[in-house]
């Protein structure tokens, strides 16, 4: 995550403690960890949504912070209405609009509320190719109050294979933060 200390950011933000501010010349650590990463990351994305009630402005800083970190191709949410899944804030090329509940990788999380890693996306059937460019998907339920999916966030690589079991458990983490601050 890279943070401008600039006058267009809120105070708020520049408020943070300073072990969460990374300098604008400085990303998250090459010698890091991917464990490592995350770990900062999601502290940082906790005292970003910190105070903020936007459930748009806080996704799509989420969102931004994850791509800055991580560099991943396609990276948004999908939000339940009614019986599709409906694009939310997302960073890379153009996606798919709406995804019918069980379609594809996305409707497959939201019909089973499990999180899904897949390695090759043209294997998974029924996959949804929003992007040809596309090879490897990470996507995981979001969830309310009740357990019941709001949404998910989604994640492509144009990598085969390039997801594993911390960018997931990471992710099951960074949803529920999302989820909590979209559900207020």
């Amino acid at each position: 995550l890279l943070v401008h200390n600039n006058n267009s950011c809120s105070s708020k933000i520049n408020t943070w403690n300073n072990s969460l501010i990374l300098k604008p010349q400085l990303k998250l650590e090459e010698r890091m960890s991917k464990a490592e990463k995350y770990r900062v990351l999601i502290q940082q994305i906790n005292a970003l949504v910190e105070g903020e009630s936007d459930r748009i402005a806080n996704t799509s800083n989420i969102i931004a912070s994850l791509m800055q970190s991580f560099e991943f191709f396609w990276l948004g949410c999908y939000f339940v209405q009614g019986d599709e899944l409906v694009l939310g804030p997302f960073q890379g090329p153009v996606a798919c609009t709406r995804i019918k509940k069980g379609k594809g990788v996305c409707g497959a999380v939201w019909s089973n509320n499990e999180a899904l890693l897949v390695p090759n996306v043209h294997d998974f059937p029924g996959h949804i190719a929003c992007s040809a460019e596309s090879n490897s998907e990470l996507v995981v339920p979001l969830l309310d109050n009740d357990d019941t999916v709001i949404g998910v966030l989604d994640a492509d690589s144009r990598e085969y294979d390039h997801f594993d079991e911390i960018d997931k458990t990471n992710f099951i983490i960074i949803a529920k933060i999302i989820a909590e601050k979209y559900v207020g």
